[in-house]
């Protein structure tokens, strides 16, 4: 048991996460660390947080759903600090946040200053309630909340020095673009083929000019996670379930998510599929232990092939797929096709494969474990793309086309024979390209 006398209060707590995302990177600007110092965010948890999980560098969920998914949360402060960053906003900025919660919009606020401005735009009455409440308490009645749908952004502020959205996004709607300063940075968590990012766009690309274009260019993104953007934003992902039912309470054990309208699989084929014999194919492309290889989840997204990721609850799979299903995380990206599909694995290479390190240096070698009809081919396919993610190591270049243009930002971002991956939604077209020459599709929905 904790002794209350000795807990370390809110202050020192403040001070400590601080001092621990400076050292981690997450924070290197001098207005961001003095804000993340200052601002009480134990005043923007639920009541009965604690001060430890308050000042924890992880999410707060502060509502859910009737089914326990959450709806609104305060992000991880680590996650925030950097976002804050990617905006590049200092003393004065004019800022508006897409998705509220008050803890980012108060930081928003000690980083802009008295002669800046804060807007903070929720769809939910409750979460600005709260917000609200949170802002005063913690004095920042300077910043402005309202409820509205984020989507339109809040024309009465613009122009914005910085956009920032807090809840994942698959569009982006054209107030957001329209509502820029023209110096102006959008910092969004894209969603793009399933997979999230949070980027930071300019006009035309450019940072300290006028863009006169309508186009976006990213540039900066970094790995992210948040909740799905409510209101006429929602564009829901596919959730497959290939469990195959039965009634024994084995439902939602393998879940695949699709996040576009080209790829075309049968359910009940694939969850069939997955009770079958398994296909393991081997990349022979090796990483030492604790190596981020985000890159490679980015460039998966952008290959030709019916795409998807399957989630898995790994521990009730043991039981209703005999083991056969071993994805390396909860999360793995697939590549699919009708009645067939392969997900991305990693085993732990040891003195008895070759290409092993020494004992006590961990090497990881990434494979593919294939189900169905065609699960070799596609399980080779999967490995094919790792190789050629790690010859070329590319970095991706990401650019959003109004709708209107999305035929001629096709036609233009294919004649180099660059592109990899294009995002059609309502309001935009996303695309994703890459130097590297692409991967030859031999496996069709």
């Amino acid at each position: 048991m904790t002794d209350l006398a000795t807990a370390p209060t809110a202050d020192i707590l403040r001070h400590q996460l601080a001092d621990a995302l400076v050292a981690a990177g997450a924070i290197t600007s001098p207005d961001v660390e003095r804000a993340v110092r200052t601002v009480p965010r134990e005043v923007f948890a639920p009541p009965g947080t604690s001060l430890a999980d308050a000042y924890a560098d992880d999410v707060v969920i502060t509502k859910r759903r009737a089914d326990g998914q959450p709806t609104s949360s305060v992000s991880a402060p680590w996650l925030q600090a950097r976002m804050i960053e990617q905006a590049g906003v200092g003393p004065g900025s004019r800022v508006l946040e897409v998705g509220s919660g008050g803890y980012n919009a108060a930081l928003l606020a000690e980083v802009v200053g008295p002669t800046g401005a804060v807007t903070s735009v929720d769809i939910d009455l409750d979460v600005i309630g709260w917000a609200r409440r949170g802002l005063d308490a913690a004095g920042y009645p300077q910043v402005a909340t309202v409820v509205g749908d984020g989507e339109h952004g809040h024309l009465p502020g613009a122009p914005y020095d910085a956009i920032i959205v807090t809840v994942e996004t698959a569009d982006i709607p054209p107030a957001w673009r329209e509502q820029l300063a023209p110096t102006g940075v959008l910092v969004a968590p894209v969603r793009m083929r399933g997979l999230t990012r949070s980027v930071a766009f300019t006009r035309d690309g450019t940072g300290d000019s006028a863009g006169s274009g309508d186009g976006l260019v990213a540039r900066s993104l970094l790995m992210c996670g948040f909740v799905p953007m409510q209101g006429q934003g929602s564009i829901p992902e596919q959730h497959l379930d290939l469990t195959g039912g039965g009634g024994d309470g084995g439902d939602g054990v393998v879940v695949l998510r699709v996040d576009d309208d080209t790829t075309t699989v049968d359910p009940g084929a694939l969850a069939e599929a997955l009770r079958g014999p398994r296909s393991d194919v081997w990349s022979g492309i090796t990483l030492p232990g604790n190596t981020s290889f985000e890159t490679l989840l980015l460039w998966l997204t952008g290959q030709p092939v019916p795409y998807g990721r399957l989630f898995v609850d790994r521990d009730r799979a043991k039981v209703h797929f005999d083991g056969l299903l071993a994805p390396f995380a909860n999360v793995s990206p697939a590549f699919l096709t009708a009645d067939s599909l392969a997900y991305l694995v990693l085993r732990k290479l040891d003195s008895t494969v070759p290409g092993a390190q020494p004992p006590g240096e961990s090497r990881w070698e990434f494979g593919a474990h294939g189900f169905g009809p065609d699960a070799t081919l596609v399980a080779t396919m999967l490995c094919d793309a790792v190789r050629a993610w790690d010859r070329h190591a590319p970095d991706p270049h990401i650019a959003v086309h109004p709708a209107s243009a999305a035929t001629d930002a096709a036609s233009v971002a294919a004649s180099d024979g660059a592109v990899r991956l294009l995002v059609p939604r309502r309001h935009a077209t996303i695309v994703v390209s890459w130097s590297a020459p692409a991967l030859t599709s031999a496996a069709t929905a």
